[in-house]
């Protein structure tokens, strides 16, 4: 368990906190590209608890900047799009992305007012279906050139035909939510099932598919195999995590997830997609995921995966409709014969009861953490020892320069069925087969 002070320590991240200046020097995502569809692409956004205004301007380049116009107050985000940037109803004070103050058109001629104001700002790039912001720099004082690089994850490498992006709001701070993605035990327990589905029939569902060399479906794995052997190991990106479950003195089911510092986690979802999540703090007590699915198999399936998506979630704020207010969906019948749960076959469901279940921001004093919990545990020494680096003006772990970047690919995230006395080449040698059967991610 944790000390309360060491609690906040790791948990709050707005303006002025350990955590917030660590979380502020990585790419964030700030909004699916698809909020910005339509013919006025501006959003109010709340991240790390600043109040925000997304838009793209009419030369289709992207600005973030504070929601407030530093003229007297009023909300940029009802501001009006032309002339270069986003101009303020209130009196006509045009921004654009940089911040810089373009006009104040109602100041008499010859007035020097606007070279003199700039707008809180931060730069924003599109990948892979996602707008990402960075924090680490207000644009007023330094050049945008001066951020980290993306690593050259599948998910940012692979064509748009083979990713697919979205979002969903959880009512709970970030981390309970980061640090059930890196849980490999939860899963024989929150997300099982009692009967198992025709994989066909799952398409988009994680673990509703057959395991990669066998045609055992992995929830029967997860249900008949509770107590996983765990093995965690330090990576240039964070941490693996590899999950085994022996099914016999000959195979042992070998799951490999990703711990993506700081806040990212990748894990497989099928035989051929995976995915890669963020946990996005909207302040301390709210956060957005973040999820790109890839597959190194056939082109996504984009309008069945948004189709599924959207039975679940209201836009425009992504709200889930299984929430606290109706009881995430339970229905004590189907708890009894259906689902451990008993909220529905949509993980996603159960995650967000078990993190919001926990608290608004979870009280650690009070845990008590097993075995199972060392990925847990050593994600959190890692993110002490980061905020204590940052915090001394050190380099933290994943910010990157091109060079390292450019050497930081995958990583592996595996689901499949080995040999027991050598699962840790069979899940090397599935990762790198799995590669060469995708042609974009031979550079073909």
């Amino acid at each position: 368990m944790l000390s309360a002070e060491q609690n906040d320590l790791i948990t709050r991240v707005g303006p002025g906190t350990a955590a917030g200046a660590l979380m502020r020097r990585y790419w964030q995502p700030a909004a699916l590209v698809d909020e910005l569809a339509g013919n006025r692409p501006v959003k109010p956004v709340r991240l790390m608890g600043e109040d925000l205004v997304l838009f793209r301007d009419d030369a289709g380049r992207y600005g973030l900047m504070a929601r407030a116009c530093p003229h007297r107050g009023t909300d940029l985000t009802y501001g009006r799009l032309e002339d270069g940037g986003l101009r303020c109803a209130f009196h006509g004070w045009l921004f654009d992305v940089h911040g810089k103050c373009l006009e104040t058109p109602a100041e008499p001629d010859g007035s020097n007012l606007c070279a003199n104001i700039r707008q809180k700002a931060y730069p924003v790039v599109e990948r892979s279906g996602i707008l990402f912001a960075y924090m680490g720099l207000d644009e007023r004082l330094q050049p945008r050139g001066e951020v980290p690089e993306f690593p050259r994850f599948d998910c940012f490498v692979a064509p748009a035909t083979h990713k697919f992006a979205f979002k969903g709001m959880i009512d709970c701070n970030w981390l309970q939510s980061l640090e059930v993605g890196i849980d490999p035990a939860h899963t024989s327990f929150l997300h099982r099932f009692f009967h198992d589905e025709d994989p066909a029939q799952g398409y988009g569902k994680l673990f509703r598919d057959t395991s990669i060399d066998s045609e055992m479906p992995m929830t029967r794995i997860m249900r008949e195999f509770p107590r996983p052997r765990i093995e965690v190991e330090p990576t240039s990106y964070g941490m693996r995590i590899v999950t085994l479950r022996k099914l016999s003195e000959a195979d042992t089911h070998v799951r490999v997830t990703n711990l993506v510092f700081p806040n990212a986690f990748v894990i497989p979802m099928s035989r051929e997609m995976t995915i890669t999540q963020w946990h996005v703090p909207i302040d301390d007590v709210r956060h957005y995921w973040y999820a790109i699915f890839t597959s190194f198999g056939a082109p996504v399936n984009k309008d069945e995966m948004r189709r599924q998506r959207l039975e679940l979630y209201d836009l425009p704020d992504y709200l889930p409709r299984k929430n606290k207010s109706n009881d995430y969906g339970f229905d004590p019948h189907e708890q009894a014969h259906e689902t451990y749960t008993g909220m529905g076959a949509d993980i996603n469901v159960h995650d967000q009861w078990a993190c919001e279940s926990m608290g608004a921001i979870q009280d650690r004093t009070r845990e008590h953490l097993g075995q199972s919990d060392k990925a847990i545990s050593a994600y959190r020494r890692l993110l002490r020892q980061a905020i204590e680096q940052a915090k001394n003006g050190g380099k933290p772990l994943m910010v990157l320069d091109r060079d390292e970047a450019d050497r930081i690919t995958g990583p592996a995230a595996i689901d499949g069925i080995g040999p027991s006395d050598d699962w840790e080449g069979y899940w090397k040698r599935t990762d790198a087969s799995k590669r060469q059967g995708a042609s974009w991610a031979n550079g073909e």
